[in-house]
């Protein structure tokens, strides 16, 4: 089964995350948001194995740009049009590998993750 990482490219956590699985020889494809897209079905797909609040990027910009009534009234919901807009708000990297997802970068993580 191949793994995928979805994100953006000049992203400094994903290219640690392709660092990472580079110098550990595991191969993937990466899914570029902005490039590739980001509908409803990967939204959908992405929500098997993550819950949405996993997922929200609350130290992003695009986060800080919502404004107070956005962020009080976020669920499931509400948060999926702007996922779809604001690539930005997801957590990035999101990972997945045999099913399974990692959010975000952490080297003790992916150890683990990827049982390394």
């Amino acid at each position: 089964m191949t793994t995928i990482m979805y994100g953006i490219p000049n992203c400094d956590t994903i290219k640690k995350a392709q660092k990472w699985l580079n110098d550990n020889n595991i191969p993937f494809t990466f899914h570029d948001y902005r490039k590739d897209g980001l509908d409803n079905e990967l939204l959908t797909q992405l929500y098997v194995t993550s819950s949405w609040d996993q997922l929200l990027n609350k130290r992003s910009t695009s986060y800080r740009a919502l404004t107070e009534q956005q962020k009080e009234t976020l669920d499931e919901t509400t948060v999926r049009p702007l996922f779809i807009e604001f690539p930005t708000l997801i957590k990035r990297p999101v990972v997945i590998h045999q099913g399974n997802a990692i959010v975000g970068f952490n080297i003790k993580s992916y150890q683990q993750f990827f049982a390394v």
